[in-house]
């Protein structure tokens, strides 16, 4: 059975190596001419690694990636709140793995293209229209810099992996306008450093209104303990107008944020150095799309962010993109007719992929941070004194469960009592 799938990032490069090892005959189209390592680092949760441990990539992300081993919530003044175990650390099958996006991307793409052939990713293609064509689809492309055309391709079925701005999806829905954004602009760099607390801690801290998340995304050189360090300013902002559109390889400039961050001189990490040494920094509004009623219409449906593009917090967007993947082949490998198949795929995604559009709108687990600050907006002596270890553990069960990100009833056992270890005391600022 042969796939069309629209776009080459991490979802769709995920669904061609799933539906790929299943049998069918895969070929993704992708608009830019050539994929490079673009970008900064992101976060794979245990239930996505799991999937590309399955692929028979487990090795490879091993190499490439940093095993993370905890979550260490601060306050602006760099107090600690709680530590969240992550991955093998907190009794999970699988790893979290911290890892530069584009690193990702192209370690999918070679996967694929070794085992399905290099013709099979085909570049300089954006999807100009489509339509049912028989019992498949035909879908028609441009180059995305002249418009001309490149081709034609008729499968039996297209899936749409093409980004928040997806031209499928708003062939389906003509009048859902832009993105949502949330007031909140983000600042992404790397920074080349050494790696704080354990080597392999995230370290989130600050509130909604000004939030600072940094961690390691490269092993530290052998000789100078160094390693890429990738770093996230949010700033809400005072106007309810996006400035621009988001475009994830826009420069960002320094001016507009640091000064907000000159002070943040944490006990293991001095905030200001890392920003301002970065080699590069992005810009980026934190943005999403309401939920939808529907991704399936016969033989074409969503994946990733064309299906449920959601706000980048905790680092679910790449890892619910790869589960995506894991269902759609499943879905199509077990049910032989395929919008069947389609049909049964959405089911078993759309629901939780809403549930966590709507979660991470009441930010996540990073309620947290603001609660500890509306409670103790100068600091605190003892953390118990703000909030109680069992708040701490229902904010951070809530979260997992609906993310489904849950460990196994092994891994439970395994690591009672560990996956969130009390904070220090630390001396009011």
């Amino acid at each position: 059975m042969k796939v069309g799938i629209v776009g080459g990032g991490i979802g769709g490069l995920a669904a061609a190596l799933a539906l790929e090892s299943k049998g069918f005959d895969v070929t993704v189209f992708e608009q830019v001419n050539r994929l490079r390592v673009l970008g900064v680092g992101i976060n794979l949760l245990p239930h996505a690694v799991g999937v590309l441990t399955a692929l028979g990539l487990r090795e490879r992300l091993a190499a490439t990636g940093i095993d993370a081993k905890e979550i260490v919530f601060m306050n602006r003044f760099g107090q600690e709140i709680l530590v969240d175990a992550r991955g093998l650390a907190a009794g999970y099958d699988h790893p979290q793995y911290s890892i530069h996006r584009g690193e990702l991307q192209m370690l999918l793409h070679d996967a694929f293209c070794a085992r399905a052939g290099a013709d099979r990713v085909r570049t300089g293609h954006r999807l100009a229209v489509f339509e049912p064509r028989g019992t498949g689809v035909r879908a028609s492309f441009v180059d995305k810099d002249t418009g001309a055309a490149v081709g034609t391709f008729d499968a039996d079925m297209l899936i749409a992996a093409d980004g928040i701005h997806s031209v499928v999806r708003s062939h389906f829905y003509p009048n859902e306008g832009p993105p949502k954004w949330n007031g909140v602009q983000m600042w992404r760099g790397v920074t080349e450093g050494v790696p704080f607390l354990s080597g392999r801690s995230q370290i989130w801290s600050g509130t909604n209104r000004q939030k600072f998340v940094c961690y390691p995304i490269s092993k530290p050189h052998l000789d100078s303990g160094r390693a890429l360090i990738n770093w996230i300013c949010d700033l809400k902002l005072d106007t309810q107008e996006l400035p621009r559109r988001e475009d994830w390889n826009r420069p960002g400039h320094l001016a507009d944020f640091l000064p907000r961050y000159e002070h943040w001189h944490f006990p293991c990490l001095d905030v200001p150095a890392v920003i301002r040494n970065a080699y590069a920094v992005f810009e980026f509004p934190m943005v999403d799309r309401d939920p939808l009623d529907r991704w399936t219409f016969g033989r074409v449906t969503l994946l990733g962010d064309a299906a449920h593009p959601m706000y980048p917090i905790g680092s679910n967007g790449a890892s619910q993109a790869i589960l995506d993947a894991a269902a759609l082949a499943d879905s199509l490998a077990a049910i032989a007719e395929p919008e069947a198949a389609l049909a049964d795929y959405e089911a078993k995604r759309r629901p939780m992929a809403a549930a966590i559009v709507r979660m991470n709108r009441q930010q996540g687990m990073d309620v947290i941070l603001d609660i500890v600050d509306e409670r103790a907006p100068r600091g605190y002596e003892r953390i118990d004194d703000v909030i109680s270890r069992a708040e701490l553990e229902g904010i951070v069960a809530k979260y997992k469960q609906a993310a489904g990100h849950q460990q196994s009833p092994r891994a439970r056992r395994s690591a009672r009592g560990s996956h969130v270890c009390a904070a220090p005391s630390s001396r009011r600022r």
